[in-house]
């Protein structure tokens, strides 16, 4: 996975922001490259840590507080962490959908751990990278908490730059590192690693010393960061982040928090890791897509639209604003869909309560006319079409497409081109 462009220091740092960056089409960008990366939780995160003899800390995850009190008492400490699992940042600053404060709470006995549990789990946090709607908590991290001397920021990244992998570092760590990056780019130390070569010790020592550890310390970052540099060839890895990266008051050198990200393009020789990845932590309609391959991003609009081509699907939801409607996705069924495929994109618009009215812009090069028609059919027949429809067609089998739809005795707007197709769109939301 590479970037699109070349990257400043604060967009190399993490990608996790763009999911909540507005407009639409500044959310958009990555995905004309459809890189789709699993996302694990830090508790899982920290068992491959474990696997590559990368210290961090014991523990492991509960589903209840009756299992996170257990965990509590094998661990057998009085410095006890307890971590909200989402797909997000800022948990410790975050807020329960019922009040309560915070993702992150620390606990000195097996029944504060319990009781703090009970209160995290089975609900919505919200945090900044959430936004508004947060996301469930249905596992939490019992980990110990060890005395923090040193805190800093260490990443594992592919950045198209420097044309392979980098190791990304700062003394800056424990904070926003997105923030270090954009008010204090000095901070930043960014160390190319020949891909062939691999992380050479001396840089990685160099590094180690840049970032603040003395003595025996420098040696053990330095043997941190080649391990975890293996981890991340071995797992197919698109992003390793450790934030923070220090060092513990008996001067150990641990990784503190993990997050990954892996190319899904390595599914079928990560099979482990991937069955690693919680479908409760990602948008229902997003994955309702990837199972059929579809290129799908919900947005915030109305109109949901359905497009062949990712090029006509900006021109589309463009043309949708311009008339001052909203788009309700990026949806591309490719130039080679199904029947199947269509319908099941049909579904997943037709399924999202946000959307009063679809527009469907096709252009039959690759893809055909009728195939598309015949797709809709049969869509608007199984889900029961309760909601405007608006179609445009052109290309290959145009009028064989336009004759099934003509034919299919389903209310369903026809649309000379595409300015005709949004304002008949538009209009539909309007009248209702």
């Amino acid at each position: 996975f590479f970037e699109l462009a070349a990257p400043s220091p604060a967009s190399m740092l993490s990608t996790r922001a763009l999911r909540a960056l507005r407009p639409w089409h500044k959310r958009l960008a990555p995905s004309l490259v459809q890189a789709r990366n699993l996302n694990i939780h830090e508790y899982q995160g920290k068992e491959l840590l474990r696997e590559y003899n990368i210290n961090t800390q014991k523990g492991g995850a509960a589903k209840s507080a009756d299992e996170a009190h257990a965990l509590a008492e094998k661990l057998g400490i009085d410095n006890i962490i307890i971590k909200a699992q989402i797909h997000a940042g800022g948990r410790g600053k975050g807020t329960y959908e019922d009040g309560f404060k915070g993702g992150v709470h620390f606990a000195s006995t097996p029944a504060e751990v319990r009781d703090l549990s009970g209160k995290m789990m089975g609900k919505k946090l919200v945090t900044h990278q959430t936004g508004p709607a947060g996301a469930f908590v249905n596992t939490l991290a019992v980990l110990e908490a060890p005395e923090i001397k040193s805190e800093k920021y260490l990443a594992l990244l592919m950045d198209r730059t420097h044309h392979g992998p980098v190791l990304v570092a700062s003394a800056k760590g424990g904070v926003d590192i997105e923030e270090v990056a954009a008010t204090e780019p000095e901070a930043i130390i960014t160390q190319p690693i020949d891909i062939v070569e691999g992380l050479a010790r001396a840089d990685a020592v160099h590094v180690a010393q840049q970032l603040g550890f003395e003595g025996t310390a420098v040696d053990e970052a330095a043997d941190q960061m080649e391990r975890l540099y293996q981890l991340f060839l071995d797992s197919d890895a698109t992003q390793i982040e450790i934030n923070p990266f220090g060092e513990t008051d008996k001067g150990e050198v641990y990784c503190f928090d993990a997050k990954f990200n892996f190319d899904d393009n390595a599914s079928f020789r990560q099979e482990r890791i991937f069955q690693y990845r919680d479908e409760t932590q990602e948008d229902a309609r997003e994955v309702a897509a990837s199972k059929y391959n579809l290129n799908y991003i919900g947005l915030d609009g109305n109109i949901g639209c359905m497009v062949n081509g990712a090029g006509l699907a900006m021109g589309t939801m463009d043309i949708i604003k311009l008339y001052g409607g909203d788009p309700a996705n990026f949806l591309d069924v490719g130039g080679s869909a199904s029947e199947e495929q269509v319908t099941e994109a049909f579904k997943i618009l037709q399924g999202d309560a946000h959307v009063k009215a679809i527009l469907v812009n096709i252009f039959g090069g690759i893809m055909r006319c009728d195939t598309i028609a015949s797709g809709i059919v049969s869509a608007a027949r199984q889900v029961g079409l309760t909601i405007p429809l608006v179609v445009r067609l052109e290309g290959t089998n145009v009028e064989e497409g336009r004759k099934i739809l003509q034919e299919s005795g389903i209310k369903i707007v026809t649309a000379s081109d595409l300015d005709d197709a949004a304002k008949h769109a538009v209009a539909s939301i309007s009248a209702n």
